[in-house]
């Protein structure tokens, strides 16, 4: 058989141009410092620490900050979805582009190399089942969301191991072509399966570890990919059990464990947003003669309130920087407000008290009829 080398020469040339296609654009995995291994959570954390660090405000001498600073987000946004990953990852930035224009986005190369090496692109989008998605909440504190915190979850599933003999897999459906006499046939569908080796399950624990991101908001969605089917939640102390009650695809592939952030409500202080609301009751002579006070923070620190003028019922103090640092950006920080109440004093004044309270306020006596609602 003579061997056309020019064919291969040229299949050679756009597999290069390829490559090439691939390889063009930015380092999304050197902007973030990461291994190509990284994990989202490593993603995420890397993000907010470099966000800090390479932020415009901060490097106002600098003339390529904010194009740094853009190459970050821009990298964090394509490594953060695990879809614009895999594209990313094989296609490059490139890739991500094309994508972006068309929803349909295919490897170019990918259909002339298949039919050239007797390839088919069907066979890459066989339908393969899966298993469903495990969604969990997750309750978490107001102090954990203002701190940060990990929490270890212990996954318990059951595991593909091989062990001896052989089973029928990947089964398919295939069209067959009989001969039924001189010059006739017939065409009819017929099952062909592979021989694979065969497996049995067996009950493994796997430590899955959350981080409760600072500010993350209530209702954000923490994915851990292949961690699905079905399953029963246990808490015991402060680490999380998660037993399955069903049973995997032996040819398929696992759901996704989804655990969603609920935030739970606080004795002290209320969010919204990137903002904290509290109320502070005061007496009825500090209302007059001022007070300063000092309130505990979520991380512990003091905040102090101090105020020498008159303080009247439902006055709203803010204390600008002592709020929520924002998710996705924890250079930003919302603000505490505090809503004063005034504690009267219970009982009755006497004669002379009541004309103490006359000449120390000096006020005449009217009123005023209104809608305030």
């Amino acid at each position: 058989m003579k061997v056309n080398w020019n064919t291969y020469l040229f299949a050679f040339v756009c597999f290069t141009c390829a490559i090439d296609l691939v390889l063009t654009g930015r380092d999304f995995y050197k902007i973030l410092k990461l291994p190509r291994t990284a994990t989202l959570n490593q993603i995420k954390k890397s993000y907010r620490t470099l966000a800090k660090e390479l932020h415009p405000d901060k490097n106002k001498n600098d003339p390529k900050a904010q194009e740094r600073f853009q190459d970050l987000g821009a990298a964090y946004e394509a490594l953060s979805d695990p879809d614009k990953r895999k594209t990313y990852d094989r296609h490059g930035e490139e890739g991500l582009k094309r994508q972006g224009n068309d929803d349909s986005f295919h490897d170019p190369f990918s259909s002339f190399f298949g039919d050239f090496f007797g390839g088919s692109r069907d066979d890459e989008h066989r339908h393969v089942p899966r298993g469903g998605d495990l969604v969990m909440d997750l309750h978490v504190t107001l102090e954990e969301v203002y701190n940060g915190n990990f929490i270890e979850v212990v996954r318990v599933k059951p595991v593909a191991k091989e062990t001896s003999g052989s089973r029928r897999c990947n089964c398919r459906m295939e069209m067959r072509t009989i001969q039924m006499g001189p010059g006739r046939f017939q065409m009819m569908q017929d099952q062909v399966c592979d021989e694979c080796p065969n497996i049995k399950f067996v009950t493994e624990e796997k430590v899955l570890e959350i981080e409760v991101e600072v500010g993350v908001p209530d209702g954000y969605q923490i994915p851990f990919l292949a961690e699905g089917l079905y399953a029963t939640l246990i808490t015991v102390k402060s680490i999380v059990f998660i037993l399955n009650t069903g049973e995997p695809h032996i040819e398929g592939e696992p759901g996704d464990l989804k655990f969603i952030i609920r935030v739970q409500k606080h004795t002290r202080f209320e969010r919204r947003n990137n903002d904290l609301y509290t109320n502070l009751t005061i007496t009825l002579q500090d209302a007059l003669n001022g007070f300063d006070v000092t309130l505990p923070h979520l991380d512990g620190h003091n905040v102090t309130i101090k105020r020498e003028k008159i303080t009247w019922p439902g006055a709203r103090i803010k204390k600008k920087g002592e709020g929520l640092p924002q998710h996705d950006q924890n250079n930003i920080i919302g603000d505490l407000y505090v809503t004063v109440d005034i504690d009267f004093p219970k009982g009755e004044l006497t004669g002379e008290q009541r004309e103490a309270v006359k000449t120390l306020l000096n006020q005449e006596s009217k009123h005023r009829l209104y809608n305030g609602i």
